[in-house]
């Protein structure tokens, strides 16, 4: 385990509260100090966390040497506790971060009480970082992919028979190819983020899905 993963458990667990709290925020405040720290992205769950990391690999980059980062919060309603410890009241760096657009607001209500700006807008965001998912990550990979080539990934990580299985349940039925991906990789644990891994990987990168592009590069 290097000190940037020391960092993101020591947060999420500071975050948690609890009995261990408080000495989990100290050993946060020291991994960030030994580690340069210098930006915390704040993503909903570990499935984006590993795409953002994936897709800066694809361009060279090393994040964690860069003092960045990607903390996954456990679902978008702790966006406040994290905003409040990493922000300017707590360890006061830089934060960015990638949400649904369905969670804009948990957002947008956290940023302001920290007062990091008033009245966001989703322009207001973006300017500070944040970038919002058209439904979620996994929708923003199946259309910048398209369900030809998520298939063949499928097929690739040996699940193509089960995936197949899946789509003749009865409940499935109706759904299109797309719905049909993007309920799959959400029906085991780990999924997701073995997923998105892989799907990064096969992505053109002129065709990289707005969000994580423009996070990117104002990382």
């Amino acid at each position: 385990m290097n000190d940037m993963e020391r960092f993101r458990q020591a947060v999420v667990q500071w975050a948690a509260g609890g009995a261990g709290a408080a000495e989990a925020g100290v050993s946060a405040r020291e991994a960030a100090a030994g580690t340069g720290l210098r930006t915390v992205v704040l993503v909903e769950g570990g499935s984006d966390q590993v795409a953002v990391e994936a897709l800066a690999a694809r361009h060279g980059r090393d994040l964690d040497e860069e003092g960045v980062s990607v903390v996954p919060l456990g679902g978008a309603m702790s966006v406040g506790r994290f905003v409040d410890l990493c922000g300017p009241q707590g360890l006061d760096v830089r934060l960015a971060g990638l949400c649904d657009v369905a969670e804009e607001r948990f957002f947008r209500r956290a940023l302001e009480r920290a007062g990091i700006g008033s009245d966001l807008t989703t322009d207001d965001l973006e300017s500070l970082g944040f970038y919002m998912c058209h439904a979620d990550l996994e929708d923003e990979l199946i259309r910048s992919l398209g369900a030809d080539v998520i298939q063949q990934v499928v097929e690739e990580q040996g699940e193509l028979r089960a995936f197949r299985t899946f789509q003749n349940q009865p409940a499935q039925r109706g759904w299109t190819v797309e719905q049909h991906l993007h309920r799959f990789m959400g029906t085991h644990a780990g999924r997701k983020a073995q997923y998105a891994q892989e799907l990064v990987a096969s992505l053109d990168l002129d065709r990289t899905p707005p969000p994580l592009e423009r996070l990117l590069a104002h990382l």
